[in-house]
């Protein structure tokens, strides 16, 4: 039974600690005294406080007195042992040894042996929640008779102990967090954080927040947050909406353009969370919100340049396609479905080839396979054109994409319409090839005029006005030629071109012109105007526009076909010519008839009639129209 003045000095122990405790807020120091204090009370020179780690696997002396340095805070027990320590730990009651050479139920740590300890007394250590901590023991280098009243007291001091270890722990950790926080913060250069209170005046304005928007703590603490809105989002109050949503849901999205203290404007991707009271009422806002400037100016350059590309590629009139090796396709241009009515599915891998023609097919997967040795991929094959259901031709053409090692990783490439180009080479060829075919022809003709007037000409002066006068003629005819695809040849502008190309255009009271609007085809146009041109010229000479009681009448007409196609008769008639000399007798049946009684029904399988009496002239010509002919019936 423990004495008066031990019962006051272990209660005096106890309410030391009690103070002691207050004023620590650092556990190692709480635990060391808590060591110092009941060793002196139950008069040992050495105690210590083991302490559960690793789930459960082994005991820590977290403090102690009278143990060499080596011990405490380093010696770890493991709870496997069959220790006096781990005993009490598992069984959760005191134990007690008088004395540790006979003690049977177990086995005693080797470094308490090697300090001399012979008998000690230990309680379990718990937290509120009755969870274990660890264990309260003190170790004597002599025989003890410890008991219950010493157990008691270690209890009593253990009960005391035990939401001391749990309020300084919780300390520990918040202290820790707080630390954290405050490194976080503080580091967080790029994310503006801070705090606001119920009516969203800032209260907490850290170093992130003043770096992103560049007021300091003492300009910004006090201010609305509204201050960091811009003048638009303010007067639409998004500000307001902000904190109404906050409120509300615990939480609100803050993903917008702010201001800064200098006017520019940043963007900021973050976030307002509620801060509460333990009671739940509202203590303020945290605002978490990071520069993101950077980052959305490039995604909107990207965004743009996308969005051109996009146009780009879906205006150009190719179709653009991006393939894998051999030709397999892994992305079509909107024109593509657009034209051949397949969609990207139905094309993707070798499927595009079911809009090309059945026979292209092969030479297209053959150009493939050249590709892949030469690293160039050119082809002209057909696409069916789904809108008008009919195959056009394309030039294809594709560029390899390579990796950093020079290997192809994809082909990039278009297909351009060619069809109308293609079309136009071969017009272009058939007119190389009639161009040809009628300069060869006029050649002919030219030499085939020199020698008709060669042979009818008596001087070479005489040659020479009659030769140049048909190549004038000639030359009229190419030039009406030359502008037939604008300007249809008619019969009429024929006869009026040679007319006037005469100087009879004072003679026109002496002229008569009568038939409808009659397009010759090309083919005819220039040995007929050969026909025309000789007797417009005899009748300026000897004929009718030669005298001046002369009348020249030509009319043409397109009778009703009758089984041979449509045709032209024309009949030319001179009267009042007055006597012909021998000599314009011969010249009047020389070159010009020659070219109506024979060049004319051998080239245009023309019928013709030249009859010239004394008084008059009278030629018809009878010759076929082409079947696209187009005539009037009015002149």
């Amino acid at each position: 039974m423990p004495s008066q003045e031990q019962m006051m000095k272990r209660q005096r122990v106890l309410a030391d600690f009690g103070e002691f405790a207050l004023r620590s807020e650092n556990l190692d120091e709480v635990l060391a005294e808590a060591c110092r204090l009941v060793a002196e009370a139950l008069r040992t020179i050495r105690a210590k406080v083991l302490e559960i780690q690793e789930d459960g696997q082994y005991l820590l002396v977290r403090a102690g007195v009278g143990w060499d340095p080596g011990i405490v805070g380093r010696l770890r027990l493991p709870m496997r042992e069959h220790s006096s320590e781990t005993f009490a730990i598992k069984e959760g009651t005191p134990v007690i040894t008088q004395d540790i050479r006979t003690e049977e139920r177990f086995e005693v740590p080797e470094f308490m042996r090697q300090a001399d300890v012979v008998a000690l007394a230990n309680v379990p250590i718990f937290v509120p929640g009755k969870k274990p901590y660890g264990l309260l023991q003190v170790d004597a280098t002599e025989p003890r008779e410890f008991g219950t009243e010493h157990t008691e007291f270690l209890r009593t001091y253990a009960t005391i102990l035990g939401p001391v270890i749990d309020r300084l722990q919780k300390v520990g950790h918040l202290r820790a967090t707080e630390e954290r926080f405050r490194l976080v913060v503080e580091n967080a250069r790029d994310y503006a954080i801070f705090t606001a209170d119920p009516e969203d005046r800032i209260t907490d304005w850290y170093a992130g927040a003043a770096d992103v928007f560049g007021w300091t703590a003492e300009e910004a603490i006090g201010q609305p947050g509204s201050i960091l809105f811009t003048p638009e989002d303010r007067q639409a109050g998004e500000d307001d909406k902000e904190i109404d949503t906050a409120r509300r849901e615990g939480w609100a999205p803050n993903v917008r353009w702010h201001i800064r203290k200098d006017g520019s404007r940043v963007f900021i991707d973050g976030s307002v969370t509620t801060l509460h009271h333990p009671d739940g009422s509202l203590r303020g806002f945290l605002k978490v919100g990071q520069d993101v400037t950077e980052q959305r100016e490039a995604d909107e350059a990207l965004r743009e340049s996308e969005a051109r590309q996009r146009a780009l590629i879906e205006g150009m009139p190719q179709l653009v396609w991006r393939a894998g090796h051999g030709g397999h396709r892994t992305w079509l241009s909107p024109q593509w479905s657009t034209y051949t009515g397949l969609s990207s599915e139905q094309s993707r891998g070798l499927g595009w080839l079911d809009a090309l023609h059945p026979d292209d097919r092969e030479a297209a997967i053959r150009a493939w396979s050249e590709a892949a040795t030469t690293g160039v991929f050119s082809a002209e094959y057909r696409i069916c054109h789904i809108a008008e259901r009919s195959y056009r031709w394309f030039a294809v053409r594709a560029a390899p994409v390579r990796d950093n090692q020079g290997r192809i990783v994809e082909w990039l490439g278009t297909s351009t319409d060619i069809h109308d180009l293609r079309e136009l080479q071969e017009q272009q060829a058939v007119v190389v090839a009639e161009l040809q075919h009628r300069t060869r022809n006029l050649i002919a003709v030219v030499r085939s005029i020199a020698q008709q007037t060669m042979a009818a000409s008596s001087s070479l002066e005489v040659f020479q006005s009659q030769f140049n006068d048909r190549l004038a003629a000639l030359s009229r005819v190419q030039g009406l030629l030359s502008r037939a695809d604008q300007e249809p040849i008619t019969i009429r502008a024929l006869i009026e071109s040679e007319l006037d190309a005469l100087g009879a255009a004072d003679l026109r009271e002496r002229i008569v012109l009568d038939g409808p609007a009659v397009t010759l085809r090309k083919g005819s146009v220039q040995t007929l105007a050969l026909a025309l041109h000789e007797l417009a010229t005899n009748a300026r000479k000897y004929g009718a526009l030669g005298s001046d009681q002369g009348q020249l009448t030509v009319r043409w007409r397109v009778p009703v076909p009758e089984g041979e196609g449509r045709r032209l008769a024309l009949e030319w008639v001179e009267e009042g010519i007055g006597g012909l000399s021998d000599e314009q007798s011969l010249i009047r049946r020389g070159y010009g008839r020659e070219l109506i009684e024979r060049a004319l029904p051998y080239v245009l399988q023309a019928r013709t009639s030249y009859e010239l009496g004394a008084t008059e002239l009278r030629c018809s010509i009878d010759l076929p129209l082409s079947d696209g002919a187009a005539w009037e019936s009015k002149p």
